[in-house]
């Protein structure tokens, strides 16, 4: 199962949101013709990537940073824009352009140190911007922990889209990395699990004195659980947000 979409409309242009997807899509395009030559995008990962094996020696520390621009293919690039498309833009609403795309930066580095950590002596180049976007999730977690997001579900002949409150899908989602990062033999399985998970606990961490700022759990209890929006009310029974319904 996999997002598609979330109900929460934020309450201002997610510029830098949207700047980072542009971004990383040019970034990626630079690089694409590559691809094609197994060699000359080895020699660029080995440049551009976090090689922690290399930040070990001394050297590959800018890695911890160009390494979350930088994408394996397509679908590692389609899937992670999509959730910085979908998750970002209430985070970018809560702290402002300037505060969140420090957030989201310092979110990507913790998770490259954390893969570091798990695998100092790995030679294999980690790419991606997941560990900067599960910092993102995390920060979702802890303050739209209600919020309505519709997963694709998909098996084999069956598909349906079901909307969820965010905490089950980023429960679900925190649980697979970590039985994946407890699981992953070595560094061969190809999933920076703990860069994931690293980035996921770093967003909380960072969110967390903004959450109880705002009440912490009472936060959760003035908008049940969803993005606040001047013209929105909850239903108390449903908790299932109504445009301009009192409550």
């Amino acid at each position: 199962m996999f997002p598609i979409r979330d109900h929460n409309p934020s309450g201002r242009t997610p510029y830098v949101t949207y700047g980072l997807i542009v971004a990383n899509i040019a970034i990626f395009f630079s690089y694409w013709s590559l691809f094609r030559d197994d060699r000359a995008l080895s020699a660029f990962f080995y440049d551009w990537a976090l090689i922690p094996a290399l930040v070990t020696q001394g050297d590959g520390i800018p890695g911890l940073f160009t390494s979350m621009f930088l994408h394996g293919g397509l679908a590692h690039l389609a899937g992670n824009m999509l959730f910085l498309f979908i998750f970002g833009d209430n985070i970018e609403d809560e702290l402002g352009h300037g505060r969140y795309l420090a957030f989201y930066l310092g979110c990507g580095v913790i998770a490259g140190l954390a893969h570091y950590l798990a695998a100092p002596l790995s030679p294999v180049p980690t790419v991606g911007a997941s560990g900067a976007i599960a910092g993102v999730m995390g920060g979702y977690l802890l303050l739209f922990p209600k919020a309505r997001v519709d997963i694709f579900i998909f098996l084999i002949i069956f598909f349906k889209i079901l909307p969820v409150p965010a905490w089950i899908l980023l429960a679900v989602w925190f649980a697979l990395q970590l039985l994946g990062g407890f699981g992953a033999q070595g560094d061969g399985s190809g999933v920076a699990y703990w860069a994931h998970l690293g980035g996921f606990v770093a967003g909380m961490g960072m969110i967390l004195p903004i959450w109880l700022r705002k009440g912490g759990p009472a936060y959760w209890s003035r908008n049940h659980g969803h993005p606040p929006h001047p013209a929105m009310r909850y239903d108390d029974t449903t908790r299932i947000p109504r445009i301009g319904r009192k409550r």
